[in-house]
């Protein structure tokens, strides 16, 4: 006998995807024009430098003007606010918060196998789920013709992304929760769906890469011995650098709290493990400037290495937009938002409160992580590699969000693919007019940029 309760409840989430297309239609949700009262982009950026390392700020400017593709990945922030100016579906979802196609790679699962994810969540909070498909698209369009695609293969690349999230959202929205919560790309996906083999071997070469990122290999890379054959992280400045005593202290207090949010048995591994020296590493784009330490640590049987990134977590750049995370502590706002979203996600991941009273969110530093060089890509390629993007997005979102619902809004055309995709190369568009409003406050004096982005 069918289940008339089940059944109610499915037909309450397809009328409310569909009734969310009165509030924002597929068409009107790619429509972007700047309103007169945009706020300064230049201005958004300034602001979040205020609670940053100032003496690293420069380095985050000269890393956003390298390209159009490296400020968008440096700027969640003023997409964030462009967004919250227009209409949204109300459908939502845990958010990444910075969903840019270099956020998805390859890591090694606690089984030790390569899964294919989402891998950055300092932004994540819940939120209207096409925000984080208009940051995809976005990215995609921006890297498109970064690579020399275009308008018209950018856009196609960008349709690709949507059109399969779209598809995987049906998909899932047939399925039952555990089977969707059991779903996960392997990484040998990328290496099937490339199709030239230049490009084949380059994927091939990340993959086999990621394997060899491990702890052992970072401690040949990042250490060095000292007179009595204890190893010690390089100095390398100004990317890689001792810390002061009052950050030794600092880091030591936030990892005596970073336990604490471990489960049992977890507390039980890291106890066999000491530390032996800590620095201060310069990590990303949109993060340079916050607070992010690297720890070595050895078992206490074997000497064998564990590096853990202890990374200063603030407030998303979805807050000031949307409800305000439910956690006071920011580090348990991205763990949390990674675990959600993550089909399989790092054994040490935790948080902890320092004592000055910052967050940070605690991981490793090295688990067979691997990205796949964008840049490198032909648009053919690009556009397979975004496609994957998109349905591991997907299948990210629908465990958090109401999936059928937000199936009933896409709908089985491809109206909501053109849109995002139309959205994406204008805001490829404003992307260039921002950035060029940056160079011009670095020419007037008004920010300082570094040198050399390092």
């Amino acid at each position: 006998m069918p289940n008339t309760t089940v059944e109610d409840a499915q037909r309450r989430s397809a009328a409310a995807g569909k009734q969310a297309r009165k509030t924002l239609t597929r068409t009107d949700a790619g429509k972007w024009k700047p309103g007169a009262d945009r706020e300064d982009p230049v201005a958004i950026l300034e602001r979040q430098a205020e609670t940053r390392v100032q003496q690293l700020v420069p380095i985050r400017y000269a890393r956003m003007m390298q390209s159009p593709f490296a400020f968008l990945r440096g700027a969640p922030a003023i997409l964030a606010a462009d967004l919250a100016q227009s209409p949204n579906t109300g459908l939502l979802a845990q958010l990444c918060g910075d969903a840019h196609i270099s956020n998805f790679g390859v890591y090694a699962s606690p089984e030790r196998s390569l899964v294919f994810d989402v891998n950055d969540f300092d932004e994540t909070l819940p939120g209207p789920f096409e925000w984080d498909v208009k940051r995809l698209a976005a990215s995609a369009a921006v890297a498109a013709r970064d690579n020399g695609a275009t308008d018209d293969q950018a856009r196609e690349i960008a349709q690709a992304g949507t059109r399969a999230y779209r598809e995987a959202m049906t998909k899932l929205a047939g399925m039952d929760s555990l089977e969707v919560w059991y779903q996960r790309a392997a990484a040998q996906e990328i290496d099937d769906l490339v199709s030239r083999p230049s490009q084949r071997k380059q994927v091939e070469k990340t993959i086999e890469g990621a394997r060899k990122h491990t702890s052992l290999q970072a401690l040949s890379k990042l250490t060095a011995p000292d007179p009595d054959g204890v190893p010690r992280i390089k100095n390398q400045p100004p990317l890689l650098v001792p810390i002061e005593l009052v950050d030794r202290k600092l880091v030591q207090a936030a990892f005596a709290d970073y336990r604490s949010s471990l489960p049992d048995e977890r507390r039980v591994l890291i106890d066999r493990y000491e530390i032996v020296d800590f620095a201060m590493k310069v990590v990303g784009v949109g993060s340079v400037g916050t607070r992010c330490f690297i720890l070595l640590l050895q078992d206490r049987e074997t000497a064998s290495p564990l590096f853990l990134q202890v990374k200063q977590a603030e407030a998303s750049v979805l807050a000031a937009h949307l409800q305000p995370s439910r956690y006071a502590n920011q580090g348990q706002r991205v763990v949390v938002g990674q675990r959600l979203m993550q089909a399989a996600s790092d054994i040490f991941l935790g948080w902890s409160t320092a004592s000055d009273h910052t967050f940070y969110y605690v991981r490793q530093l090295r688990d067979m992580k691997g990205s796949i060089d964008v840049g490198a890509m032909t648009a053919e390629d690009l556009g397979v590699y975004v496609a994957l993007c998109g349905a591991v997005l997907a299948r990210a979102h629908a465990r958090s969000g109401d999936r059928v619902a937000i199936s009933a809004y896409l709908g089985d055309n491809d109206v909501f693919d053109k849109s995002m995709a139309e959205f994406a190369l204008s805001y490829a568009d404003q992307t260039l007019a921002d950035q060029a409003a940056l160079q011009k406050a670095i020419d007037s004096g008004r920010v300082t940029m570094a040198e050399r982005a390092y």
